[in-house]
């Protein structure tokens, strides 16, 4: 492993580094991770139209899937900007908290688009028209996992209000294989705003690992081919608390 970048942001502990295996694979890889070895993104060098990771494979095919000509996004999370690189022909506006990352990843990773906007993603959402938007995606980890504010039910609410009536919100998560409770919850509380709720995820060997989710939430049905999902696989979660804002 050769590090290029390390730092201490306002947000985050961020490291920048090249690598010549990416999981099972050799190769050459740049990753942006912050604490806790939390990949955030990662291209290969060599192909670097490619997309690493399942999760943006997976939520690229369900909306592509959506048989949009014009889709208008909005990303909350820019990570190294990879739904938004592969994402094209749509009006596309993202939301990064930690302006270090957006220069990061223009840098080290090759974005060139001037789309990000830099502040909380609730916030700059609530500023946008209503019914204007036909997908949301969720995509912000702390040190803590998802913030609270982006998975509670006014968080909700306020993304459906931003929806078109055929738009959905797509939420990438991390969590434990059986029996999440902030899962679930998160879950339960996205089935009190959206008529269909969808939840996929990828295989996982033991009960104690940890696996990625994505959540989808809409008011018409969302189509998919499975084959497409990058291994994710449709299931159906438990039944957990409702999110709301901390008083």
């Amino acid at each position: 492993m050769q590090i290029l970048h390390r730092e201490n942001s306002l947000l985050n502990e961020i490291t920048v580094y090249d690598t010549n295996k990416y999981g099972e694979e050799h190769g050459r890889f740049r990753v942006l991770q912050f604490s806790n070895n939390a990949m955030q993104g990662a291209v290969d060098l060599d192909q670097p139209e490619r997309i690493l990771f399942e999760y943006p494979q997976a939520m690229l095919h369900l909306m592509n899937d959506s048989n949009q000509a014009d889709q208008r996004l909005f990303i909350i999370g820019h990570g190294v900007g990879t739904i938004a690189r592969h994402h094209t022909g749509t009006t596309i506006k993202v939301a990064e908290l930690d302006e270090r990352v957006v220069a990061l990843s223009k840098q080290y990773f090759g974005y060139g688009d001037d789309n990000v906007v830099v502040g909380d993603g609730r916030e700059l959402l609530s500023c946008e028209a209503e019914h204007t938007v036909d997908f949301i995606v969720l995509d912000a980890f702390s040190d803590k996992g998802t913030p609270r504010h982006l998975t509670s039910m006014s968080f909700f609410e306020l993304a459906a209000d931003k929806l078109d009536e055929s738009g959905a919100i797509l939420i990438n998560l991390m969590g434990k294989r059986e029996n999440d409770a902030h899962i679930n919850a998160i879950y339960t509380t996205l089935r009190e705003v959206f008529r269909f709720v969808k939840a996929f995820a990828l295989p996982a060997e033991n009960a104690a690992d940890r696996r990625n989710y994505i959540l989808t939430g809409s008011n018409t049905p969302l189509s998919y081919q499975t084959r497409r999902m990058a291994g994710f696989m449709e299931m159906e979660l438990g039944q957990g608390y409702i999110i709301v804002d901390h008083d």
